[in-house]
């Protein structure tokens, strides 16, 4: 799928058909992490996630439940 480059001010502006934005799942005012290398511009959208996210995604049978279950060693049998 083509994209169609235009002046905007001092600089160019990439004008995304609206199928390739659904598809990389943008919209307008998504942050996005431009890299360019020597013919390339890779464009990706800048997400960061959210603690609330992380915290959903938290599976204790994929990821292993409790990190270490043998009883108290060292300094913690002091406490």
């Amino acid at each position: 799928m083509l994209c169609k480059i235009s002046a905007c001010d001092k600089g160019l502006v990439i004008h995304l058909p609206k199928a390739m934005a659904d598809l990389a799942c943008v919209v307008e005012d998504t942050s996005v992490r431009i890299t360019v290398v020597p013919g390339r511009i890779v464009i990706e959208a800048a997400t960061e996630s959210t603690l609330e996210d992380m915290l959903s995604a938290y599976d204790p049978e994929k990821h292993g439940g409790e990190l270490m279950a043998t009883s108290p060693i060292g300094v913690e049998t002091f406490a």
